[in-house]
């Protein structure tokens, strides 16, 4: 880890101590930690925003894609399909269209594995 990079995390994880419940903190630091391939930080503060602001609806673009990383496939489908309304409500379109791509993406992967076991 470069030094910038153990500043910024240090500096992110002191802000969401002042205030736990700072969604955005907790995804800035999700990044960076998948940046620096600590998956398993980066999984836990996702599923944290996940699941105490559910309309943080960049969380289930993010997060769908460490799942697939992860080999959980049908983890992150449900993921992409649970954001779609979301974003979709807040007229994100940008978001929209990544969450389209990444479920049509992860289906067609899906489809393919269930091709080659039958």
């Amino acid at each position: 880890m470069t030094g910038n990079t153990t500043s910024k995390i240090k500096q992110l994880a002191k802000q969401i101590k002042n205030n736990p419940g700072d969604s955005f903190s907790k995804f800035a630091l999700a990044l960076e930690f998948r940046k620096q391939d600590q998956h398993k930080n980066a999984r836990i503060l996702f599923e944290d925003i996940l699941e105490s602001d559910p309309d943080y609806v960049g969380v289930y673009y993010h997060l769908g894609k460490l799942y697939e990383a992860h080999d959980r496939l049908n983890d992150a489908e449900e993921l992409y399909e649970r954001g779609l309304p979301i974003a979709e409500e807040q007229q994100k379109k940008r978001t929209l269209k990544e969450l389209q791509e990444a479920l049509q993406n992860v289906q067609i992967e899906i489809e393919e594995r269930q091709k080659n076991e039958g």
